[in-house]
């Protein structure tokens, strides 16, 4: 992927100050960045409320859809293609009764092309509670065993809203997990900000090695690893309301998620080790409990906010490494769910990032994905996978 990277922009990066100076979109004017449109990928394939694009990493340049219900479908990388199989159908342990609950978050081993492991993220019932497994590609590379189902990690869920869904492997290879605060609105029980629940966080464990009971085990670098006040070792970063969606940066190594707001502001961050992204005490750059002279200490503030003039619910993205549109390079791409506005934040200068409107779309978009070689999609709640393309 970096072969697509000139000098400049290797030299913009290693320039660029990683402490993180909170920007808002009423201070810095949108800019103008060119003409685009979006076009359906795969014009004859249709989704029921697709909510992950993921590629397996293997070179076959396949694309793997996840289904809300349960499902996802496996197919080759061409606008043309008619065919999708069902690689995975899981709807029988999947409860998606809830607007955001179902299967989440699907996430393939660094090292899948040799041991077919693959990792889910779905909501069940009796009791409600996040999932966390992982399951193997059969002798059928386009199939995986349904029967090989390993439970990693389960945690409650005491709402149906606010369950986080991603899942994805570091360039460190450990598994990272995004859990909203436990749903309700304005986080009444306090988990944004409370160590000992795994609910409003970013976590971070080892699958590849299994420690006492667990068929996990704990990074000795986690911030809380080894603690003694009964924190929760799995624990990354905190005070996140519903992280739904974070990616890499596989150059700077960044994690950029999208915390979704409560009722005013959007917001983006850079999830840093050990960091408190502020929720409930903040809601972006503001106060929220209580709504002034809150006490900001040790707080993080985002990379970027936006308020309800321009959505109300952000989709996380990524920074942009492909090839196709070497002008969004430096640039993290994300969504409103809700207004269906797509927007490039150009990060060149991290202390003075510049958000651009690339297109008002009018679609739900639920998540972004990229394939083999970097290049950007979306899913959309009406049923369609897009593409960026220029006028």
């Amino acid at each position: 992927m970096q072969k697509h990277l000139n000098l400049r922009n290797l030299l913009l990066i290693a320039a660029i100050n990683v402490t993180i100076t909170a920007c808002s979109s009423n201070n810095l004017a949108k800019q103008p960045l060119g003409n685009y449109k979006i076009v359906e990928a795969f014009p004859k394939l249709l989704f029921a409320r697709p909510v992950d694009f993921q590629h397996a990493g293997d070179g076959s340049n396949r694309i793997f859809v996840v289904e809300q219900a349960g499902l996802i479908s496996v197919f080759s990388n061409d606008e043309i293609t008619e065919v999708k199989n069902v690689f995975l159908d899981i709807s029988n342990l999947v409860d998606d009764g809830g607007n955001e609950e179902g299967l989440l978050g699907l996430a393939f081993h660094p090292n899948y092309a040799a041991n077919g492991f693959f990792y889910v993220n779905y909501t069940a019932s009796n009791p409600n509670r996040t999932v966390i497994s992982r399951f193997s590609v059969s002798a059928n590379a386009n199939l995986a065993d349904p029967a090989s189902e390993m439970v990693i990690l389960e945690f409650t869920q005491p709402f149906s809203n606010h369950n986080g869904g991603q899942i994805s492997f570091g360039p460190d290879g450990y598994l990272y997990i995004a859990t909203g605060d436990g749903g309700s609105g304005g986080d009444p029980q306090g988990n944004g900000q409370n160590l000992s629940t795994l609910l409003g966080k970013i976590l971070r464990i080892d699958v590849n090695n299994q420690s006492g009971i667990n068929v996990y085990s704990i990074p000795q670098d986690n911030p809380f690893a080894n603690n003694s006040s009964g924190f929760r070792e799995e624990i990354y970063a905190y005070g996140l309301r519903n992280p739904w969606r974070f990616s890499f940066d596989p150059v700077t190594g960044w994690i950029w998620a999208g915390d979704v707001g409560q009722n005013a502001y959007e917001e983006i961050d850079i999830i840093e080790k050990g960091g408190n992204y502020g929720w409930n005490i903040m809601e972006g750059n503001h106060c929220y409990e209580p709504p002034s002279n809150c006490n900001e200490t040790g707080l993080k503030g985002p990379v970027w906010e936006y308020g309800r003039s321009e959505g109300i619910s952000v989709t996380g993205g990524f920074v942009y490494r492909g090839s196709d549109f070497l002008e969004f390079m430096n640039s993290y791409i994300y969504a409103d769910y809700g207004s269906g506005k797509i927007w490039a934040l150009d990060f060149s200068d991290l202390n003075n990032p510049v958000n651009s409107v690339l297109i008002a779309s009018a679609l739900n978009i639920s998540s972004f994905g990229i394939d083999q070689n970097h290049e950007l999609y979306l899913c959309a709640f009406d049923g369609k996978i897009y593409k960026l393309a220029g006028e």
